[in-house]
């Protein structure tokens, strides 16, 4: 399927959980920029898909954009539960009923399934990766474990390893769970200081939170309005920071970058130091930090840094790695 409009076609293939497909969308490079066998599929964080991160627009222009405009052919993929693939059934039930949906270890056996389709697909034999948040988790494990699929990764607020509690555990989560446009609101506002403006004006955010509950058939009728969401990934972000990471950044080899925003709370210096140091066998390591932004600078701001900083290294435009903290 084919839109005219933005060039956009879409894929539903099998995952690796029986009757239940993967929804992936794609959009070519054109034009004299176009890269000659050079892919990019972006994997998304816990709570929202594709379409609302990397393909998602403000002012007519999109992260995918200024990827294809510099000649990538740019994949997004939405995990079971999320977007366009198929809903877990458990998450038609009680939420209490079953354990936490779509873990790393799932999402990374669909991460699997996607990039072995795109590399058919496209006939190539590699492809890179920019990760976001949680999704740092299944790509990791990807990138562990398949080397010579993956050319090069970005970390694009990564979510680390920090110290075990002393007499504490993670609580127990649901299935899954809902999430509200308030809640999606806060996010954007939470760590800005209280002297800054907003990273994201209201009305802005007002048009992606329309589309966001459009991710959900469901979302307008409960109220507040919300959408479903599995909760394996928010339950595997509190286990890490109890000490427990389901990927060895150690046994990854292709050159990765760290990029984050100066006010993400969830990727702090320290964290940031912590990743870029266990990352010891990736060649060309980097860590940049992007200064007015939040967890969420793909749809802030400071978003086009962002752009650049992640273009620049798929390109191989490598830098001196940044001092450590």
């Amino acid at each position: 399927m084919i839109d005219r409009q933005s060039d956009e076609q879409s894929f539903r293939i099998p995952g690796p959980r029986e009757g239940m497909s993967l929804f992936l969308r794609y959009r070519p490079a054109v034009g004299e920029q176009r890269r000659d066998k050079q892919a990019v599929l972006y994997v998304h964080g816990a709570t929202f898909p594709s379409a609302l991160s990397i393909a998602y627009s403000f002012g007519g222009r999109s992260w995918r954009d200024a990827l294809c405009d510099a000649g990538f052919d740019v994949w997004g993929l939405d995990f079971y539960g999320f977007g366009g693939s198929d809903r877990y059934p458990e998450m038609d039930e009680a939420p209490e009923l079953a354990p936490p949906l779509c873990g790393a270890a799932d999402a990374a056996e669909q991460l699997l399934a996607a990039i072995r389709f795109i590399l058919a697909h496209q006939q190539l034999t590699s492809l890179s990766i920019i990760s976001h948040s949680w999704g740092s988790m299944p790509s990791g494990i990807v990138a562990a474990s398949h080397p010579t699929l993956i050319d090069r990764i970005v970390f694009f607020a990564p979510i680390t390893k920090r110290g075990p509690r002393r007499y504490e555990r993670p609580p127990a989560f649901p299935s899954w769970r809902l999430v509200s446009v308030e809640d999606q609101w806060n996010r954007f506002v939470e760590d800005v200081p209280e002297q800054e403006p907003a990273v994201l004006s209201r009305l802005e955010f007002d048009g992606w939170a329309e589309a966001y509950l459009d991710t959900d058939p469901d979302s307008r009728s409960r109220m507040p309005p919300a959408v479903k969401t599995p909760a394996g990934p928010l339950a595997e972000i509190i286990a890490a920071w109890h000490g427990s990471l389901p990927w060895d950044p150690a046994a990854v080899q292709v050159p990765a970058a760290i990029v984050r925003g100066e006010w993400d709370g969830l990727i702090m210096d320290e964290d940031a130091a912590w990743l870029f140091n266990a990352l010891s066998r990736s060649p060309n390591r980097r860590d940049v930090k992007i200064s007015r932004s939040t967890h969420l600078m793909h749809l802030e701001m400071m978003r086009q840094a962002l752009w650049r900083e992640s273009i620049a290294f798929l390109l191989g435009e490598d830098v001196a790695p940044v001092p450590q903290h």
